[in-house]
């Protein structure tokens, strides 16, 4: 079943003729997903891997029935591409792009929730629910169905972690990418709740990084609400030196605020294991599974 999309998802690419675009596009196709039809101003009456390609989302829309849009247009004008399927009732949005100017993204992310529509990313790996739908730029053979949902702000570690899941037989529910800009849709707080009600979803891992306070809000969170289901954390970023920016835009420690160590000690004091190293995730998350289990 999963969060967010799956066998019920039909997309549509926004930016499908461009390199990044047609190349994976042509991957989502043969990972299954359904993808009905393109978007490239200027390009409307040709195809891309056989997906016919239009004008404007709405001319799209009016030859085909689609629920969610991804998006690889660039920085300048990803956010109008954003607000056009938006506007034109696509309720669940990937937007690829990364350094997309952060009032835009504001102006996305205010018009999303006023029509109450989910946007992951910008600067996002994008989402996957194993064997059912993948809406990103992720390596597809990496993931596996199973109960393991996943959250995270690092693409790259969560092919890492994910691999190492799928090494241990521990399958995944969901893994989603929420995106490296400063400016993102989806927060952790907002997926942990979509995974408590996701029935195939058994425990959560959350990979975090320095930069912001999503984690620590995240931690209280979890001890408040008094979360029920396993958690297991790893954070990112534990050397990097303060007041300079670490790959993502949103990686940046100012002061005290933002660090590896307020983020690892936020997460222990709320009861989340945490990683030292990535490859530890997947044997925590075991025993975890095991002991529960063994009660």
């Amino acid at each position: 079943m999963g969060i967010i999309v799956g066998k019920e998802t039909k997309a549509i690419v926004q930016g499908i003729t461009g390199a990044q675009g047609s190349f994976h596009t042509k991957l989502m196709l043969e990972y299954g997903t359904k993808v009905v039809a393109g978007v490239t101003p200027g390009k409307g009456g040709t195809t891309v891997h056989g997906v016919p390609v239009y004008d404007t989302v709405e001319e799209a829309l009016e030859k085909h029935e689609a629920n969610a849009s991804i998006i690889f247009v660039p920085a300048p004008y990803a956010a109008d591409a954003a607000m056009e399927a938006l506007e034109n009732g696509i309720k669940t949005i990937v937007i690829i792009t990364e350094h997309i100017p952060i009032k835009d993204s504001i102006s996305v992310m205010a018009y999303a929730c006023q029509v109450g529509a989910t946007v992951i990313g910008p600067n996002t790996p994008g989402i996957i629910t194993p064997g059912e739908c993948k809406l990103g730029i992720m390596p597809a053979h990496i993931f596996k169905p199973g109960k393991v949902g996943m959250v995270s702000r690092s693409g790259t570690l969560t092919y890492e972690i994910a691999a190492g899941l799928t090494k241990k037989q521990l399958g995944q529910s969901t893994c989603i990418g929420l995106g490296g800009d400063p400016i993102v849709g989806l927060n952790f707080i907002e997926v942990l709740k979509l995974f408590e009600k996701d029935p195939q979803t058994e425990a959560v891992v959350l990979i975090g990084e320095i930069g912001g306070n999503l984690e620590e809000l995240t931690a209280e969170y979890i001890v408040k609400e008094k979360y029920p289901k396993p958690v297991v954390a790893f954070i990112a970023g534990r050397s990097a030196p303060p007041g300079k920016r670490m790959g993502h835009a949103g990686a940046i420690i100012m002061g005290r605020a933002g660090t590896a160590e307020t983020k690892i000690e936020a997460f222990k004091k709320a009861g989340v294991e945490v990683a030292e190293k990535p490859s530890d995730v997947a044997a925590m998350l075991e025993k975890i599974l095991n002991d529960k289990l063994a009660r």
